[in-house]
């Protein structure tokens, strides 16, 4: 493949350029930005059920799932495609109400509400609750639109508690939909 002249083969070369500026003379800081372009989203983002939580590259929090995945404790018939999209999810959920991109400890937050980090009470609830949700959109969302806000944005030390009210509701959901 034929390489541009002015591209240098050693990757630690400096550039060519002279800066065109005077000695002393720096470039301003950069001024703030706002929606103005057609195009632009300048009213709120729609939200409800079944809308997702838009945020800053959200789809991170899959690759840092994958990444921790080796350490959920899976019950018998659970599968770990299942696990890592809820987890995933609830995890870029988490992230975007701080309206930042994901990082690992959302991935651990949503994995101690699902309750990977022990196998416990929960564990078979669990499996029926998530069970073919990473092939059902519908059933994804649905779980992760149950994971109320204020337990998403609680700080890691005051959730026992609400972990414990939401993985009630959730094994009754489960009792109610087994029922039928």
């Amino acid at each position: 493949m034929p390489t541009d002249p002015f591209v240098s083969p050693d990757p630690d070369d400096r550039p060519r350029q002279q800066q065109n500026l005077a000695p002393g003379v720096a470039y301003p800081p950069a001024r703030g930005w706002h929606a103005t372009r057609p195009g632009d989203n300048v009213s709120s983002q729609p939200s409800g059920p079944m809308r997702g939580a838009p945020g800053p590259n959200i789809g991170y929090a899959y690759t840092l799932t994958n990444r921790v995945k080796d350490r959920f404790r899976l019950a018998p018939h659970e599968y770990i495609g299942d696990a890592v999209a809820v987890v995933a999810e609830i995890a870029a959920r988490r992230a975007a109400l701080y309206g930042r991109a994901p990082v690992i400890r959302d991935v651990e937050f949503a994995a101690n509400i699902l309750g990977y980090d022990a196998n416990g009470d929960f564990a078979p609830v669990r499996a029926l609750l998530l069970q073919e949700a990473a092939h059902d959109y519908t059933r994804r969302r649905a779980i992760v639109d149950s994971v109320p806000e204020d337990l998403l944005r609680a700080a890691s030390n005051d959730v026992r508690e609400r972990i414990a009210q939401w993985r009630a509701n959730a094994a009754r959901l489960v009792a109610a939909e087994t029922a039928i």
